[in-house]
């Protein structure tokens, strides 16, 4: 049976916190994979969608438009999306003129695994048993059939069930004229306020296995649920991400610009990335790559391959007086301005402030001190060639079976330039990722501890990335690179990178940081 699915995603997702502040809530991600795919893919192939659209309403157009080309959904516009007048069930009016049929309603927070949902060839409604029935809208249930449908509050352990914000509605005539008659209350109270004028025509309950994804707590038990053993350890920023649908792989990004010029810039790269297959304004497409990413796979002489691999790609370019004067004061900019910006940045974020704070047990001056020691002029010296901009393992993919190299998540530019960037900044990327795991950060193999007066952090390392770093210095070496350089842009980055991040992961970038930049520099006196 062909049917639509009403699947409302206008509102802000207040709950869920920073996370909806740069995406519609359905787009949250599961198993690098946003809400919004684990939500159609549990309906037929050939079920249609009625999506109500408010809050980042545009990401979801764009999302869809690049995941699903081949299906149908149809989209209504919900005005207010927020404040006093708006509610559910004036994202269901919204969708009306597409639902003269029978049809499913299911809320943007609504997983089902392991059991199909049944077609709307009755009136249905979903639910299941837990523990506490407090938070939620309850159904009393009799003889497998609905008998009421309960506000929150109202419902008892064994006699009613939890609703789970999933419906059938066939009688779907009825529904509407309830829902149109019901002024602010049916806006308020959404589907259910439609649903209980079906009761006297028959409600059947289904029972079905159910991930909650609307508050935080809930959102983590599905993600551990639905966790893949073999995915790829992506650290979540909050405003960009990367999903995979079937055999595509979906960059996001707040940044419309960002976005364009990593399309721009495939142009540059190619034989290095893979291929756009399609853009919006706010995202593009890839075809997903055959392979795994150098941290799963990584073995010294494979790491070695890597280098030589990569001295083809980073090609130097032969700059004039004018052209080199201007790479310098992008380098400075980069580094030197774009370090006070992001740190300043970290300090408002995570309400911290620059201090004397001994790091490890090593009494250390402020960073605004440190900073003032580096040579900038000697760091904006840097090599102009082709660059990625993001450098390190969990970018690289490694195909066993065509012994081939994949470079993914390039960097959109460089200080603005998109031709030319520095290699070493490509080489310290590198060595940012030889010395942390994302794995093991994924796993919270790590730990920070900020006090008044001291810093401490730790963090485990796998034993093959220290022997590759140490491996690494000897080939920056021997290739003839600055490799105080490349230690100190390394330091620099954990500082750039620390205000991007979650706490307490944050933390620990920032402590790392300027522990490293300390002693990169007490090696500069040393020398």
């Amino acid at each position: 049976m062909s049917y639509r699915v009403c699947l409302p995603t206008a509102g802000t997702g207040s709950r869920l916190g920073e996370l909806t502040r740069f995406l519609n809530k359905s787009l949250v991600g599961i198993a690098n994979r946003p809400i919004l795919s684990h939500l159609i893919e549990q309906f037929s192939e050939d079920a249609e969608f009625v999506i109500a659209l408010g809050h980042k309403g545009h990401l979801v157009r764009e999302f869809l438009a690049l995941a699903y080309p081949a299906k149908r959904f149809l989209f209504a516009e919900v005005s207010p999306f927020e404040g006093p007048s708006s509610g559910l069930g004036l994202s269901l009016l919204a969708c009306q003129q597409y639902l003269q049929q029978p049809f499913v309603f299911i809320s943007c927070d609504t997983l089902v695994r392991g059991a199909p949902i049944p077609p709307p060839e009755t009136n249905w409604m979903a639910c299941a048993e837990v523990g506490d029935l407090a938070p939620y809208r309850t159904l009393a249930l009799r003889g497998g059939n609905v008998e009421a449908i309960c506000e929150k509050g109202e419902g008892r352990l064994g006699s009613h069930q939890a609703y789970i914000g999933l419906a059938g509605i066939h009688d779907h005539q009825a529904f509407w004229t309830a829902m149109q008659s019901g002024g602010a209350q049916a806006i308020h109270t959404g589907e259910a306020y439609g649903l209980r004028a079906l009761l006297p025509q028959g409600i059947a309950a289904h029972t079905l296995p159910w991930y909650d994804t609307g508050n935080p707590p809930a959102l983590t038990r599905a993600r551990e649920a639905y966790q893949e053993p073999d995915a790829p350890n992506i650290l979540e920023k909050a405003t960009e991400s990367i999903w995979f649908v079937d055999s595509q792989v979906i960059k996001f990004s707040d940044d419309e610009k960002f976005i364009a010029n990593r399309v721009r810039r495939v142009e540059q790269l190619v034989g290095y990335v893979p291929i756009v297959t399609g853009t919006q304004p706010h995202m593009y497409r890839y075809g997903k790559v055959a392979g795994q990413v150098m941290s799963e796979v990584v073995t010294l002489p494979l790491f070695d391959r890597l280098l030589t691999h990569s001295e083809g790609f980073w090609t130097r370019q032969s700059l004039g007086e004018a052209s080199s004067q201007a790479f310098r004061q992008t380098c400075m900019a980069f580094y030197r301005e774009k370090t006070h910006e992001r740190v300043a940045l970290f300090y408002r974020n995570f309400g911290r402030q620059d201090g004397t704070e001994a790091i490890n047990g090593r009494a250390l001056p402020t960073l605004a001190s440190l900073l003032a020691k580096v040579d900038w002029n000697w760091l904006a010296d840097g090599l102009p060639g082709r660059f990625h901009g993001d450098f390190h393992f969990e970018n690289i993919l490694w195909n066993s079976d065509a012994q081939q190299f994949c470079f993914l998540d390039w960097r959109q530019d460089f200080g603005g330039n998109l031709a030319t960037g520095d290699i070493n900044y490509d080489l310290a990327k590198l060595l940012h990722g030889l010395i942390i795991s994302h794995e093991l950060i994924a796993r919270d193999l790590y730990g920070v501890d900020w006090q008044a007066d001291a810093i401490r952090y730790d963090f485990h390392r796998k034993q093959v990335l220290v022997a590759c770093e140490r491996h690494f210095a000897h080939w920056l070496r021997q290739a003839g690179y600055d490799v105080a350089k490349v230690w100190t842009l390394t330091a620099l980055i954990y500082l750039n990178i620390a205000a991007l991040h979650h706490a307490p992961y944050s933390l620990l970038l920032y402590a790392l940081g300027k522990d490293m930049l300390a002693i990169t520099l007490e090696d500069y006196d040393a020398n």
